[in-house]
């Protein structure tokens, strides 16, 4: 039998199993034999081989004419079959119209920025204004005007994410004080909301990113009695109760003297969040360093201040009773429903 008849027989028998289809499953299965690697199609193929070379073109090209014919057929066929297939689906279901319907859940704030929305509504009742200030700042307003000396551990690529020699994204919102005091004269009492962002290993009680409030009053006389003081007050507003808290002397360059501020932890036997100590380091405080103010253009022989900066995740995770910080960016549905 010459080739040209083999072409046509091949058609013949192609399209009369075409016509015996019934299911998408049967048309690949259709496709696989006839244009597999081992079907006819590449044995046709093989035997051009053996045809006369003036007539390889001519049967070449009716070879791949017939693979374009049979592979249009089947893809055809084959959308037509998926779409009889989803249709019988469809009209299959049974759908019980006396089920009550999905109910549509309201949009919520994040528990996140409801916590720093209740921080920040309570001290403006205490008295302070709201200031805003870059996420991407200058090393002078991260950094050397808060007093950091140039080999500070905090400057090294462990802690910041560097932007270029100049810029990083905010370690604290601490970069907040010196702009305002450099544009506004004592007194100054004001809070400074917002994200920061620190190249750290992320843990269940710390992230890359998080959320703080810088406190800072400046003004004549004022004394480290005023920090607890207010202080003291925060907590009790804020948890709506007595609070147990813990100041311990720390370091930090703009702040002197400085402390961290703990509260008792949630848990009874001990947890990760607190390292299992039972307390939780929530704050960083202080009077505000003499020369953060000489920075901003204030005489610290005439004023004194103090500063603070709370971490708002840690605040969320004991009110909330939260085991794992990194909940808080999962965006489960099913975490952030709890939350009204």
């Amino acid at each position: 039998m010459s080739l040209l008849n083999e072409i046509e027989e091949l058609r013949s028998n192609f399209l009369i199993d075409l016509k015996s289809v019934e299911t998408s499953q049967e048309v690949e299965t259709l496709k696989v034999k006839y244009l597999g690697k081992k079907g006819p199609i590449q044995q046709l193929m093989m035997a051009l081989k053996t045809c006369e070379k003036d007539q390889r073109p001519k049967l070449g090209q009716l070879i791949n004419s017939l693979k374009q014919e049979f592979s249009s057929h089947c893809e055809s066929s084959l959308a037509r079959l998926n779409n009889q297939e989803q249709l019988k689906k469809f009209t299959e279901e049974k759908i019980d119209i006396t089920l009550p319907g999905r109910r549509k859940r309201p949009g919520r704030a994040h528990p996140i920025t409801q916590m720093l929305d209740r921080c920040i509504s309570i001290l403006k009742e205490m008295g302070f204004a709201v200031q805003h200030g870059p996420d991407v700042d200058s090393v002078f307003y991260n950094f050397e005007g808060l007093n950091f000396p140039p080999d500070h551990p905090a400057m090294d690529m462990q802690d910041t994410f560097w932007i270029s020699d100049d810029m990083v994204l905010r370690t604290h919102t601490s970069n907040v004080q010196v702009r305002v005091m450099e544009a506004n004269e004592p007194p100054i009492r004001v809070i400074a909301p917002g994200r920061c962002f620190r190249n750290e290993t992320i843990s269940a009680r710390s992230h890359v990113f998080f959320h703080q409030i810088e406190g800072f009053y400046i003004d004549a006389h004022v004394s480290f009695a005023d920090l607890l003081a207010t202080m003291n007050e925060f907590w009790s507003k804020l948890f709506n109760r007595d609070v147990q808290t813990r100041f311990r002397p720390s370091y930090f360059p703009f702040v002197e003297p400085g402390m961290e501020v703990d509260i008792k932890c949630t848990c009874k036997t001990g947890c990760r969040i607190c390292k299992y100590t039972g307390w939780l380091e929530v704050c960083g405080a202080g009077m505000i360093h003499p020369e953060v103010l000489k920075s901003g253009g204030i005489d610290p022989e005439k004023y004194s201040g103090y500063a603070w900066g709370m971490g708002i995740e840690r605040l969320a995770l004991l009110e909330y009773d939260i085991p794992d910080i990194r909940m808080f960016t999962e965006n489960d549905i099913r975490f952030l429903q709890q939350f009204s």
